[in-house]
């Protein structure tokens, strides 16, 4: 969708489609549906956007690229879509990073030239309390070089030591936008965590309405970190 994005842990994002269901607590207050409705359109209905699906392909510089931050790419109302998705993410040089509630779904749902690209494509699934764990099960039967874990938004302390077998990445943030708080040691736990398993972690926010900015969390526990990709 921009050629450029703000998010600290990536370099662009880009929605072939947009339009989601909820389906766990992390979904609740979900920047998209606010800002669809806001924009006038439907945010329940995954349609295909006319204006973005090829922009990747006119990015001359390799970037990394958040994908489906509006949607999700394995939603299966973007079955008839998504071949043509794999085959833009083929033709480009980008790394892409693409973020999953429904890991269930991938590996039906991987295109033929799977090991082509794979080096490229990062995928991750969002886990915001303890409950949603199984979405890392599901995501370590996958043939993928990059798994990572997206825990934001943190809206419970997860299990100590948590396993990071497998996993490459993680992402620890706080929700912003509303009243869910998350506590530090939350984040400073998992943090902690990464470190024991040798775990690059990007530590985006704390939670509230200017996230990052109550200077609640110690200063070394403020780290962006990415994998290392061989």
């Amino acid at each position: 969708m921009a050629e450029y994005s703000g998010i600290g842990w990536t370099e662009a994002t880009w929605n072939p489609w947009y339009g989601c269901t909820k389906i766990s607590p992390g979904c609740k207050f979900c920047y998209m549906y606010r800002d669809m409705q806001r924009y006038g359109k439907d945010p329940f209905t995954v349609q295909l956007s006319k204006t973005t699906f090829r922009a990747p392909l006119k990015w001359i510089e390799p970037r990394m690229v958040f994908t489906c931050s509006w949607s999700d790419f394995f939603i299966e109302e973007a079955d008839s879509w998504r071949q043509q998705a794999w085959e833009v993410i083929f033709s480009t040089p980008h790394t892409y990073q693409i973020l999953t509630k429904r890991p269930w779904l991938i590996n039906d749902r991987l295109p033929s030239f799977w090991s082509a690209i794979k080096h490229r494509v990062w995928l991750g699934v969002s886990v915001e309390t303890p409950q949603y764990l199984g979405r890392v099960i599901e995501l370590r039967g996958v043939d993928a070089q990059i798994r990572f874990i997206s825990f934001e938004p943190l809206l419970e302390q997860m299990p100590e030591p948590l396993n990071f077998d497998g996993i490459s990445w993680a992402i620890i943030g706080g929700e912003s936008g509303s009243d869910r708080q998350c506590e530090v040691r939350w984040i400073t736990s998992l943090v902690d965590d990464c470190r024991h398993s040798n775990v690059p972690v990007f530590v985006k926010q704390d939670s509230g309405a200017k996230p990052g900015q109550q200077g609640r969390i110690p200063d070394e526990y403020w780290i962006h970190e990415f994998p290392v990709v061989v």
